[in-house]
C-alpha cells in the first residue's frame, strides 16, 4: 500500500473524510511516541496496521462544533495550517484525539479518527479496545508529540495508507456528530461517516 499524499488532504473536507473510510493509520510500535503505556510498547517492532472504519468532519470557521469557530488560538493554530498535519489535543484532562489537517492553508478544517479496526495479526489482542477515539489514541501511543507533525511520512512513526476497498454509497452511513449538542445549528449536520455494518462503529 502506498502512503497518503499531502495533496490527498487537500481537498473538500466532508470528501476527504469520506475518502479515508478503508484506509488505513500505520504504527510504528515504541517508534518516536513518549507515550509510556501503550499496550504495544513493550512488544513487537513490527508495524501495526488499522483500517480506519469511523471519522468526522470539522469543516470552516462558521462550523460551531469545532475549535476553529472561536477564531485562531494557541490551542487550534495547527488547524488553519497546511493540509495533512497531524492535530492532537487533549480534553476532559484525560483524553488525547486524533485529527489530520484538511484542505488549503489559513482554512481550518479537519477530520477526527473515531474509530479503527485492527488488521495486523499481532494486533489481534487488542481487538475492542480501538472503537472510539479516545480509545484508540490511547491503545496506539497518540499524543502530543505528535502534533504539528505531517501525516504522510514514515518519519515519525504514524502514517495513513490508501485502502484497497472501494465503497458505494450505500455502505457509507451518514450522522450527526457526538457530543456537539452546543454547537446550534450545526449540531445536526451529519458530518460524521462510517462503514455500514462495522463492528468498531460508535454505538449511536
Amino acid at each position: 500500500m502506498r502512503i497518503l499524499r499531502k495533496s490527498f488532504y487537500n481537498g473538500n473536507t466532508l470528501q476527504v473524510a469520506q475518502d479515508l473510510l478503508g484506509c488505513f493509520l500505520v504504527v510504528l510500535p515504541g517508534g518516536k511516541s513518549r507515550t509510556t503505556n501503550a499496550a504495544h510498547a513493550n512488544s513487537t517492532k513490527r508495524v501495526c496496521k488499522f483500517k480506519i472504519v469511523e471519522v468526522e468532519a470539522y469543516n470552516g470557521p462558521n462550523d460551531l462544533a469545532s475549535h476553529a469557530s472561536q477564531g485562531r488560538t494557541e490551542r487550534n493554530s495547527i488547524m488553519f495550517g497546511k493540509p495533512g498535519i497531524i492535530y492532537v489535543y487533549f480534553t476532559y484532562g484525560m483524553h488525547y484525539m486524533l485529527n489530520i489537517v484538511t484542505e488549503a492553508k489559513d482554512y481550518p478544517a479537519a477530520v477526527l479518527i473515531r474509530a479503527v479496526e485492527p488488521i495486523s495479526h499481532n494486533v489481534e489482542r487488542i481487538a475492542h479496545n480501538t472503537n472510539g477515539p479516545a480509545k484508540l489514541t490511547k491503545i496506539l501511543g497518540i499524543d502530543k508529540f505528535f502534533n504539528g507533525l505531517p501525516i504522510y511520512t514514515k518519519k515519525y512513526g504514524l502514517w495513513v495508507e490508501g485502502g484497497d476497498e472501494k465503497f458505494k454509497n450505500s455502505q457509507i452511513k451518514k450522522a450527526t456528530r457526538i457530543g456537539v449538542d452546543y454547537a446550534g445549528k450545526y449540531k445536526d449536520k451529519k458530518w460524521r461517516f462510517y462503514i455500514k455494518g462495522n463492528i468498531f462503529v460508535s454505538k449511536k
